[in-house]
């Protein structure tokens, strides 16, 4: 089983995984081959370290897709077939953007984008940053001018922020009893007492906020908006449920990476959410065998000297029990997935930071599983 037929028939390609697994390069590695495949595809992100514009040899991404110059592509020899694009999400634009497109009028953004309660509500909330990430998603595939959108997610632990983070942004918006707390006369100053007067007035010396006013007005600044928040967080999580929807998990073989893509996986299963298969990176196959390290240290006595013949039988001793461990790791995430497939790529020499290794990346994820098993023989040879 390959990438490609994991993705088959699908518009959508959501990326999970705990952090430093590979999960950014596995996304742009995804893209990258379905994009040789002849699909007009585009990668998302919002990993601030831009590892995904080093990784496509761009200075930088932009708020909105930029398609990747072929000829950068093609230089590592692989003919593209469509088209590959990229860009990483600015999660407080992203925000901006939609409030442009919801006011009834220009004046009305503009007033909302001004208020102090909005600039938090984009930036420092949690689950904002989930928020603009999934409804960029579905302001593109609505577009329908992708053939492939693929979603570099947050790390997994923030699963569940970004796959509620729609339905509860908008149960903020929409609570009732929190309109009414904030109003300035009602329930609000009531429930604070009069002992908040004095910090509230300081608050606003010192900062110039004015906690209630703020937020009263940003409530009364969105008025009916608040609908389309409503309507647009059902259509987003038809989008994620549907059947043109895939998610692939990311892992690495260290125990913590595997205990996240279990939780994640059954996350997903409880949620409803259509998961296709995992890709376990940095994979140390076995180069021993039944062999032990005395038995390389044996057969290298003759060619080096005893000191260099212990170095080298050392290392094979280190990288045979890395092997074990994956081995007995990845053994425990099988026994989780049931039918569902699990792709490996071995660990490589170099971190991928370039489209050279995105390219070797791609030859293993979209490699059929006889194909996959040659090249990690040859590697391990």
């Amino acid at each position: 089983m390959s990438v490609a037929e994991l993705l088959e028939g699908k518009r959508v390609c959501v990326c999970g995984g705990s952090g430093g697994v590979g999960k950014t390069t596995t996304s742009a590695a995804i893209a990258l081959g379905m994009a040789a495949r002849g699909a007009k595809v585009a990668v998302v992100t919002i990993d601030p370290a831009r590892r995904l514009a080093n990784a496509l040899g761009l200075e930088e991404l932009e708020n909105e897709p930029r398609r990747v110059a072929p000829e950068l592509l093609a230089a590592g020899g692989l003919e593209i077939e469509g088209e590959l694009w990229a860009m990483m999400l600015d999660p407080k634009r992203t925000f901006d953007e939609l409030i442009d497109r919801i006011a009834p009028d220009p004046e009305r953004a503009a007033e909302i984008k001004a208020n102090h309660v909005y600039s938090e509500l984009s930036t420092a909330v949690s689950g904002s940053q989930e928020f603009t990430a999934v409804g960029k998603l579905y302001d593109l595939d609505r577009e329908g001018d992708f053939d492939l959108l693929v979603l570099d997610t947050p790390p997994s632990r923030n699963a569940l922020d970004f796959l509620d983070a729609p339905g509860r942004l908008t149960s903020f918006l929409e609570g009732r009893a929190l309109k009414a707390f904030i109003r300035p006369t009602g329930l609000g100053m009531r429930v604070l007492g009069r002992g908040a007067a004095p910090f509230l007035g300081a608050l606003r010396r010192v900062t110039g906020i004015d906690l209630l006013a703020d937020l009263s007005t940003f409530f009364a600044l969105l008025g009916d908006m608040t609908e389309d928040f409503s309507v647009r967080a059902a259509a987003v999580g038809e989008m994620l449920t549907a059947s043109t929807t895939a998610f692939v998990l990311v892992t690495s073989t260290q125990a913590a990476a595997i205990d996240e893509a279990i939780w994640f996986r059954r996350t997903l299963d409880d949620s409803g959410l259509p998961f296709a298969g995992v890709v376990v990176n940095r994979v140390h196959h076995d180069t021993l065998g039944d062999s032990e390290p005395e038995d390389v240290l044996a057969a290298l006595s003759d060619e080096l000297t005893p000191k260099l013949a212990a170095q080298v039988a050392e290392n094979f001793g280190d990288y045979h029990a890395l092997a074990r461990r994956d081995r007995r790791n990845i053994a425990r995430l099988e026994s989780e997935l049931g039918d569902h497939p699990l792709l490996l790529v071995p660990h490589l020499d170099d971190d991928v930071h370039d489209v050279e290794g995105l390219l070797r990346m791609h030859r293993y994820l979209f490699a059929s599983s006889a194909e996959r098993e040659r090249m990690i023989a040859e590697v391990v040879a």
